[in-house]
């Protein structure tokens, strides 16, 4: 009977409330989908530099007649130039693989990374990219020591660390993923907002039989649950609605930017149902310990 009680009062409050209802639930939605898409974001980004920074390279790219660089004297590097820069370069301490690629092997290195872009391809033509040597570190970090060895060398036009690259890439990322997570936060404070104004809303149109329930002896927590419950329900609604838009980020946002700019792995939908799992959690509580605080510091029921 007290069961039936409590559901009977929630459902006259939220049917009493049902545009302050409403709003709370889109407002939840909204912040948790923000919510769970940084967290994903976070967690592709994650994945993606531990991949990456394993196979960073420095690629050192070697004097040509359409070098920019005033030390190579618009000459090509000589063979005993180049000869003499592999072997140093395979003493050094810090490296753990040296390779040396053509004018040939990269312009065709280049028309198959960029094979879907043709226009792009055609404005480029062999002997446009220097012959290079890549180098691969035994640790990424030691790249300063590695080009402190080089620079200056006869031969050298200049020396490129994909790390300095990569970094800004993630950089970029990482705001994306921040603003998302601001976002979120201010979406939670307007939630808040929203649970506090709802559960004073529905109290004073309940005063009457909340007046009622505390003179028959019942208790504080018995009359608080209904408004508690309310609570929580818009934000177990709002959290589901936010399931849907979580895994909307993931196919139209999150697999499509990974598929564009060559991410090391696609995030696994085990990562996302458990985003999915903490966002709703997280939403339910949060509406429920609000409306618990609001009945607390502004009701006295």
């Amino acid at each position: 009977m007290r069961a039936q009680f409590v559901l009977q009062e929630i459902w006259i409050g939220l049917r009493r409330n049902l545009t302050m209802t409403i709003s709370l639930v889109i407002t939840v939605a909204i912040a948790m989908a923000l919510l769970g898409t940084g967290l994903l974001l976070r967690t592709q980004v994650e994945s993606s530099k531990g991949y990456w920074y394993d196979k960073i390279e420095v690629s050192i790219f070697l004097c040509a007649k359409t070098s920019s660089n005033t030390n190579c004297n618009k000459q090509d590097i000589t063979p005993q130039q180049r000869a003499a820069l592999e072997a140093d370069l395979k003493k050094l301490p810090q490296v753990a693989k040296v390779e040396y690629e053509s004018k040939e092997q990269a312009y065709a290195r280049f028309k198959d990374r960029f094979a879907s872009t043709p226009g792009f391809v055609q404005s480029a033509k062999s002997g446009d990219i220097p012959d290079s040597f890549r180098i691969r570190l035994k640790d990424p970090a030691q790249y300063k020591q590695v080009s402190q060895s080089v620079l200056g060398r006869d031969g050298i036009d200049q020396v490129i660390n994909e790390q300095e690259i990569l970094k800004k890439f993630f950089k970029i990322l990482g705001g994306l993923q921040w603003a998302a997570l601001m976002i979120a936060l201010i979406q939670v404070v307007a939630a808040v907002l929203l649970v506090a104004n709802t559960v004073r809303l529905s109290a004073f149109n309940r005063r009457r039989e909340t007046g009622i329930m505390r003179l028959v002896g019942a208790s504080n927590t018995y009359i608080q649950l209904p408004f508690i419950m309310e609570g929580a329900i818009a934000g177990l609604i709002g959290g589901l609605f936010s399931a849907f838009l979580l895994v909307g980020s993931k196919v139209l946002l999150i697999d499509r930017l990974a598929g564009n700019i060559g991410f090391a792995s696609q995030l696994n939908w085990g990562t996302v149902l458990l985003v999915i799992i903490a966002t709703i959690c997280f939403g339910v509580l949060l509406c429920a310990f609000a409306s618990f605080l609001t009945l607390r510091r502004y009701l006295r029921i």
